[in-house]
């Protein structure tokens, strides 16, 4: 007869688990927090390397853009899909099946020779590990972790996701600058094998669900209209969003004419939601048979849960809003190099490891909803600094007070907001929750990036040839300068062939208009996550829950121990 102090050890297929706290677990978070940045490197460490790319494998704008925008649309599609499998399949073994993904993705992409194998590469393989990956690591630091500790784990987590998309400009420009772009691939072929090898050895099995089917259906329909959804959001400023711009084509073949009435921009838009719609209905009603759905609409009745991810959507698109239109308008209208630019963004990544430290303390004495309130005020109140000083004769000391402060808010309620999300879910839906967070992340980062992308595009083009047709420059001179504003948008440039006066009045008219339409854009980014202040008000005001008689036991006896435990583990 099993005694009441015996640890039941986990088969291989994950039936079971030790109740015990795991003696690897801070392992176990390193682990997850090298992947993870590895993750929320590659959405950002491209960047500034795409004048680079463009010459080394002669192509273009477009056909490149597909890499970075492919990446997106594979992830974000798989996620829930991710979550499920590793629900039914086991966390662990789906981590290791996606970091070794992932590595193939990376060393594919690293010796590409032309766009084709770079998007095969970046795009596809690596998306579909990261897809895997990502609600993997927080299912397991879920389940791997309990009461405080848990905290302090997502706060680690959400600080090296957020710190890592800040620096991931740095990495890049400096990697482009004095090596090659493609070390950012290789640095995860060497990366990738580690964190595989280290899941193997060092975390233990999970719990997983009865072994139910796959819903199939399902799965086509969320990824079909992701896909959809992401693609529109993505590249409406590519094909138009309702005006054709360009024809549409699939592997050279016109599938969308630039003749048609409309973009196929809207089309899709209109297919996404109807390919959403019928998923809804779907799961819902397979849901009310006990069908295994894909997605749980169940979970949206916990009030934890539905109203983190709606601030999570929202506070991803006030991190996006902020990552591009600031860069844009350091780079355009200030004519840093790319190295410089990301140089000038370190603070926020510095900041948000602050602010995901005090964060997780802060959760001895705050309900979590309301460490997240008051990160996403430090937030806006960060936005308005940097609005005021978005000007041609800006310096790095002008944005610094603003890029420390938004890193700090960042950091509050990032690292929070994973830990509402998963606060009240049950362990066999852990997978799938993590992965409607992912999800949301996603689709508020393709939301501000498309909405403040479409405003300083428009502004800027529009405030400018307004200018320049009221200039005091030649008729040639301000017909060949609006045709460059139309053609390019803010990244016109004064032509090397007009006179020096000239040039100076068309560059001091481009400055302008682009801090005009930056400052416009950061105004709506600041309006997005002022209401996801509001919105924060809703969530219910839960703290961690408290340990288990295990962990405090535990703490008992490192109380004899001279060095504290959590504290050597996490750098706290």
């Amino acid at each position: 007869m099993e005694g009441p102090t015996q640890a039941v050890v986990p088969p291989e297929d994950g039936v079971g688990v030790d109740d015990a706290p795991d003696p690897r677990r801070w392992l176990t978070l390193a682990i997850l927090i090298l992947t993870v940045v590895l993750i929320a490197l590659d959405t950002s460490v491209l960047n500034v390397s795409i004048p680079t790319i463009l010459r080394e494998l002669h192509t273009t704008v477009p056909a490149l853009q597909w890499v970075i925008t492919g990446y997106s649309l594979t992830f974000a599609t798989l996620l829930i899909i991710g979550g499920r499998l590793g629900d039914i399949y086991g966390h662990r073994r789906l981590f290791i099946i996606g970091t070794a993904l992932f590595g193939a993705g990376s060393l594919l992409a690293s010796v590409s020779g032309s766009v084709g194998m770079l998007i095969l590469g970046e795009a596809i393989i690596e998306g579909i590990g990261a897809a895997l990956m990502t609600p993997s690591t927080l299912a397991i630091l879920s389940t791997t972790f309990r009461g405080r500790e848990r905290a302090k784990a997502f706060a680690a987590w959400g600080a090296a996701a957020g710190a890592a998309v800040a620096f991931g400009p740095v990495l890049g420009g400096f990697l482009t600058t004095n090596y090659s772009w493609r070390w950012s691939f290789r640095i995860n072929v060497v990366v990738a094998p580690v964190a595989a090898i280290g899941a193997i050895v060092l975390m233990r099995n999970g719990k997983r669900s009865a072994k139910t089917p796959i819903d199939l259906p399902g799965a086509a329909l969320i990824a079909l209209g992701m896909f959809l959804f992401v693609f529109a959001l993505s590249d409406g400023g590519t094909y138009g969003w309702f005006e054709p711009l360009k024809q549409f084509t699939v592997g050279g073949v016109e599938v969308w004419p630039k003749s048609a009435p409309v973009s196929v921009v809207p089309v899709a838009f209109v297919g996404a939601i109807a390919v959403l719609f019928a998923f809804v209905r779907l799961e819902l009603w397979k849901g009310r048979r006990n069908a295994d759905p894909l997605f749980d609409f169940t979970m949206m009745k916990i009030r934890s849960f539905r109203y983190g991810l709606l601030t999570i959507l929202i506070l991803a698109m006030g991190q996006l809003g902020l990552l591009f239109a600031l860069p844009l308008f350091l780079q355009d209208a200030v004519h840093l190099s790319a190295q410089e630019n990301g140089l000038w963004l370190l603070p926020l990544g510095l900041f948000v490891i602050v602010g995901a430290q005090v964060g997780g303390r802060l959760t001895r004495r705050l309900p979590l909803g309301v460490i997240i309130g008051y990160g996403l005020m430090c937030e806006t109140v960060a936005l308005a600094l940097v609005i005021w000083a978005i000007s041609p004769g800006i310096t790095f000391w002008h944005i610094f007070p603003g890029l420390a402060l938004f890193g700090l808010g960042l950091g509050f309620a990032s690292s929070q907001l994973t830990s509402v999300i998963l606060s009240e879910v049950s362990a066999d839906r852990s997978g799938v929750a993590s992965g409607a967070s992912s999800t949301a992340r996603q689709m508020g980062g393709a939301f501000g990036a498309a909405i403040i992308g479409s405003l300083i595009t428009v502004q800027a083009t529009n405030r400018a040839v307004h200018a320049l047709g009221h200039s005091s420059l030649s008729v040639a001179a301000r017909a060949q300068a609006v045709a460059s504003v139309r053609a390019l948008g803010p990244s016109a440039r004064a032509a090397g062939t007009l006179s020096a006066v000239d040039q100076a009045e068309i560059t001091r008219i481009l400055t302008e208009s682009l801090g005009t339409a930056a400052r416009i854009a950061l105004m709506f980014a600041m309006a997005v996550v002022l209401i996801g202040a509001l919105l924060s008000l809703l969530i219910p005001r839960v703290r961690p829950p408290e340990k288990s008689p295990g962990e405090r036991a535990v703490e008992t006896f490192e109380a004899f121990e001279p060095i504290d435990v959590d504290a050597a583990h996490l750098g706290a």
